[in-house]
C-alpha cells in the first residue's frame, strides 16, 4: 500500500532490501550502516542494485534512524557506520577508538537544505522574530542542528544556547516534526532532507532561513557524517575496508553517470518524486566519499563550531583520526 506523501511529509524510510550480488558466497562481508533517508539509498543503489560488484567482498547496507546510528557507534554493531561529526570528539574522550574513512555529507555550494521552516501562514516573517518562539530539532545535539545554531548565531545575532537563550529549542522525532510544525504545537521546526523537499512542493510551509548558504558565506561547504570503521578491524581486513572504500565511490560515480536510472528507481519504491533526488545531490548536500584535505578541513572547522557552541571541550587533531588507507582523491 503506497503512503501519503502530500501533506504528511514524513521522512521515507530507506526501503531498499539488502542485494547480495551472485556469487557471493565465500566473500569478506561488510556491513554498513547509514542514515535512514531515500538520498543514502541512492547513494548506494549501484551496490545494491549490482551495478557496482567485487570479487573480494559484499556490503550490505542499512538505514538507521539517528538515535540508532549513535547507539550503533558506542557499541560497534556494524563494520562501517555513518556518524555525526560532532560526535566523534565524545566518544573518542571516552575511549572509543576509530579512524574516519570518507565524508559522507557535505554543503553543496547552493547550500539548501538546512532552513528552519514556518507555517506558510505564520506572522513570523524574520529569524529574528523567533526570540521567545519555540523551534523543534530532530536532534538538538546533532551536528546539522549545531550548524543551524551558528547561521542563526552568527547572521541574525539570536542567542542560541540550549537552555536560558533567546529561543526555545525543543527535541521531536524527526518523522513528528512536520505534524508538530503543521498542528501549530511548535512555530518553527529544522524539517531534515526529504521532509524539506516536501515542504517547499506543498506550499503548506515557508523557509525563514536557509542557514546552509550563510555557512557556506563564513566558512566553506561543511562537513557534517562521515564513515567511521575501527582500528582492530581495520588492521584486521585492510583489504576488504579498501574494497569498500572504492565501492562506495563508485556507487555515487554511478548515480551521477546514470541519474535518471538511479532517482527513478529509489524513488518508486520511497514513493518520493525524483525531484527530490535532483534537489539534494545539486542544492543541498555533496557526497565526497574520500576524506581528502579539504573534507579533514571542514571536519575540523565543524569541530571548532562545535567547541564555540559548547558542545564539545576541545578541538581533535584531526589527522591521527584518519584511516592511514582513506581514499583522498
Amino acid at each position: 500500500m503506497k503512503r501519503r506523501t502530500a501533506l504528511k511529509l514524513v521522512a521515507a524510510p530507506a526501503i531498499l532490501g539488502l542485494v547480495r550480488p551472485a556469487g557471493a558466497q565465500g566473500k569478506e562481508k561488510i556491513t554498513f550502516a547509514h542514515l535512514l533517508d531515500p538520498a543514502m539509498d541512492a547513494a548506494v543503489w549501484a551496490i545494491t542494485a549490482g551495478k557496482v560488484k567485487s570479487d573480494l567482498i559484499t556490503i550490505e547496507p542499512r538505514g538507521l534512524v539517528i538515535p540508532a546510528l549513535i547507539q550503533a557507534t558506542a557499541t560497534k554493531q556494524f563494520d562501517v557506520i555513518m556518524t555525526a561529526v560532532i560526535g566523534i570528539p565524545p566518544a573518542i574522550a571516552r575511549g572509543l577508538e576509530l579512524r574516519m574513512l570518507s565524508a559522507v555529507l557535505q554543503t553543496a555550494p547552493g547550500g539548501e537544505g538546512g532552513g528552519v521552516w514556518v507555517k506558510k501562514d505564520s506572522p513570523i516573517k524574520d529569524p529574528r522574530e523567533l526570540k521567545g518562539k519555540t523551534l523543534g530539532s530532530y536532534g538538538l545535539r546533532s551536528t546539522g542542528y549545531l550548524y543551524v545554531r551558528a547561521a542563526l548565531a552568527k547572521r541574525y545575532g539570536l542567542d542560541v544556547k540550549l537552555e536560558g537563550g533567546d529561543i526555545k529549542q525543543v527535541e521531536i522525532q524527526a518523522p513528528n516534526l512536520p505534524g508538530a510544525l503543521g498542528a501549530a504545537q511548535i512555530d518553527a521546526g529544522t524539517l531534515i532532507h526529504s521532509q524539506a523537499f516536501r515542504a517547499a512542493e506543498s506550499g503548506e510551509f515557508r523557509n525563514i532561513a536557509e542557514t546552509g548558504a550563510i555557512l557556506n558565506e563564513l566558512y566553506g561547504p561543511l562537513v557534517s557524517a562521515v564513515n567511521i570503521g575501527f582500528p582492530e578491524r581495520l588492521k584486521a581486513k585492510p583489504d576488504a575496508y579498501k574494497e569498500f572504500g572504492r565501492m562506495f565511490k563508485e556507487s555515487l560515480a554511478y548515480l551521477h553517470a546514470n541519474r535518471t536510472e538511479v532517482f527513478e528507481a529509489v524513488g518508486k519504491q520511497a514513493n518520493v518524486s525524483p525531484k527530490f533526488f535532483e534537489w539534494w545531490y545539486d542544492r543541498t548536500t555533496t557526497v565526497p566519499a574520500i576524506m581528502g584535505p579539504q573534507q579533514a578541513a571542514a571536519v575540523t572547522k565543524g569541530w571548532e563550531i562545535g567547541k564555540e557552541f559548547g558542545m564539545i571541550p576541545t578541538v581533535p587533531d584531526v589527522q591521527p583520526l584518519i584511516w592511514e588507507n582513506a581514499p583522498t582523491s
